[in-house]
C-alpha cells in the first residue's frame, strides 16, 4: 500500500502532472499555433486531441487485469506512463516552429493518451489503498492538483515563455513530470496481498461480470446521480460569459472575474469540500453541497433580470457559485470513489468518471438553444430548476444507501 500517514503525498504530484498537458492544450497551444499562422478552423479542432480522456474507459479493464505483482498492479502502469509523458513532452521542445505543427499535434495527442492512462491507474490505486476517512481529502487533492497543473501548463509557463521562449515551456513541464516520477518511485508502496486470490488479478470476463452485478444492485441509479449532477450548473456557466459580454463588460474584466477570482474560489471550495466530507460524512456532504450550490445559481438568475448589473454583484455571485461548485465536485468524486468496487477500481471509477464528463454535455448543448429562443433568464432559470431537482434526488439517493458500502469479499471473483 501507499506509505501509511502520507498517502496523499503521492497523489498530488500525480494529478498535478496529469493536469499540465490539458492546461497547455486548452490555453497555450491555441496561442502557440496562432503565432505560427495556423488557421482558426484548424485551431477549432484542437479539442479532438483530448479524445483519450473521453474514451479511456475502453482500455481501463486492461489496467485492472495486467500488471507486475512485484512492483504493484497500478504502480507498474503509473511509472512507465509518467516516464513516457515526460519524454514526449521533452521531445516537443525540439519540434521546429516552421513546418513542425503536424508532429507537435501528434505529440500532444500522445501526452493526453499517456496522461489519461496514468489517470486510470492512479484512480485505481486510490480506490484500493485509501481508507474511508481519506476519500474527502484525496479527492480534494485530485481536483486541486489537476487544476494547479492546468494553471501551470496553461498559465504560468506560458507567461514565462514571453521571456524564455516556447521551448522553455516544454522543458519545464517535462522536468516537473520527472519530479512526480521520482516522488512515485520513492514514496509509492503497493504491496500485493499475502494470498493469491483472483481478486488481485481479475480476468476481463470477471471484470465485466462484476460491473454488471454492480449495475443490477442499484448501479443504474448511481449513474443517473452522477450524470445529472452538473447539467443545471453547466447550462448557466456556458452562457454566463456571453451574457456578461452582452451586458457591456469587456473581455479583460470577464477573464479576471472568471479565470482568476473564479478559479481561486473553486480551488478553495474544493479544499473546503474535504473538510465537509470529513465532518458530515460523504453522503450528507454530497446533499448539502448540492443544496448550497443553488443560491449561487439563483444569484446569477437575478443578475440576468437586471439591465445594468453592478460589477460588485457579479464578482460576489461568481465567487459564491464557484466555491459551492468546488465543494460539490470534491463531494461528488469522493462519493463516486466510496461506491466503487475495489476489486476493479480502475475500470469502475473510470466508467463513473466518464459518465460525469458526458453528463455535462446536454446542459452545455441545450443552453445556447434555450438562450437564443427564450433569452438568458429562461436559460438560467432552467439551470436553477435542474440543480434544485438534483439536490432533491441526491437526498433521496443517499437515504437509500448504507452509510459505508461493504468491501467485496476475497472469494467474490472465484
Amino acid at each position: 500500500m501507499l506509505m501509511p500517514r502520507r498517502p496523499l503525498l503521492v497523489l498530488f504530484p500525480l494529478y498535478f502532472a496529469q493536469g499540465m498537458p490539458y492546461g497547455f492544450q486548452a490555453t497555450a497551444l491555441p496561442v502557440y499555433l496562432r503565432e505560427q499562422g495556423t488557421s482558426l478552423t484548424a485551431i477549432g479542432f484542437l479539442g479532438l486531441l483530448s479524445l483519450p480522456w473521453a474514451v479511456k474507459a475502453l482500455w481501463a479493464p486492461l489496467v485492472d487485469r495486467f500488471g507486475s505483482r512485484r512492483l504493484g498492479r497500478y504502480k507498474s502502469w503509473i511509472l512507465p506512463m509518467q516516464l513516457l509523458l515526460a519524454l514526449v513532452t521533452l521531445a516537443s521542445a525540439f519540434v521546429p516552429a516552421q513546418g513542425g505543427t503536424p508532429v507537435l499535434l501528434v505529440l500532444v495527442f500522445l501526452m493526453n493518451l499517456f496522461a489519461a492512462t496514468q489517470d486510470i491507474a492512479v484512480d485505481g490505486l486510490a480506490v484500493r489503498t485509501l481508507r474511508p476517512e481519506e476519500l474527502g481529502p484525496a479527492n480534494a487533492i485530485q481536483v486541486v492538483g489537476y487544476k494547479i497543473g492546468m494553471l501551470t501548463g496553461g498559465g504560468l509557463l506560458v507567461w514565462l515563455s514571453g521571456s524564455f521562449g516556447w521551448r522553455f515551456v516544454f522543458v519545464a513541464m517535462a522536468a516537473l513530470m520527472l519530479v512526480a516520477f521520482a516522488i512515485t518511485v520513492i514514496f509509492a508502496r503497493e504491496e500485493a496481498p499475502a494470498d493469491a486470490s483472483p481478486i488481485d488479478k481479475p480476468t476481463l470476463v470477471q471484470i465485466l461480470a462484476r460491473l454488471w452485478r454492480a449495475a443490477k444492485l442499484g448501479g443504474g441509479w448511481l449513474v443517473v446521480l452522477i450524470a445529472t449532477a452538473k447539467i443545471g450548473e453547466q447550462m448557466v456557466d456556458t452562457m454566463w460569459k456571453p451574457f456578461l459580454l452582452d451586458r457591456g463588460f469587456d473581455k479583460a474584466q470577464i477573464g479576471l472575474w472568471q479565470g482568476t477570482y473564479g478559479m481561486i474560489a473553486s480551488t478553495l471550495g474544493s479544499l473546503f469540500g474535504a473538510y465537509v466530507c470529513r465532518r458530515l460524512g460523504i453522503g450528507r456532504a454530497l446533499f448539502w453541497a448540492a443544496a448550497l450550490r443553488v443560491p449561487g445559481l439563483v444569484g446569477q438568475l437575478v443578475i440576468a433580470t437586471q439591465a445594468a448589473p453592478s460589477s460588485d454583484a457579479i464578482i460576489g455571485v461568481t465567487i459564491v457559485e464557484h466555491v459551492a461548485s468546488g465543494v460539490l465536485t470534491t463531494a461528488l468524486f469522493a462519493f463516486m470513489m466510496s461506491r466503487v468496487d475495489p476489486a476493479i477500481g480502475a475500470t469502475h471509477y473510470t466508467l463513473l468518471a466518464s459518465v460525469e464528463v458526458l453528463g455535462k454535455a446536454p446542459g452545455a448543448l441545450s443552453s445556447g438553444v434555450i438562450a437564443d429562443r427564450f433569452g438568458y433568464v429562461a436559460c438560467f432559470a432552467s439551470g436553477v430548476v435542474l440543480s434544485a431537482a438534483f439536490a432533491a434526488y441526491a437526498a433521496w439517493f443517499v437515504r437509500q444507501l448504507s452509510p459505508t458500502p461493504k468491501a467485496p469479499s476475497r472469494s467474490a471473483l472465484r
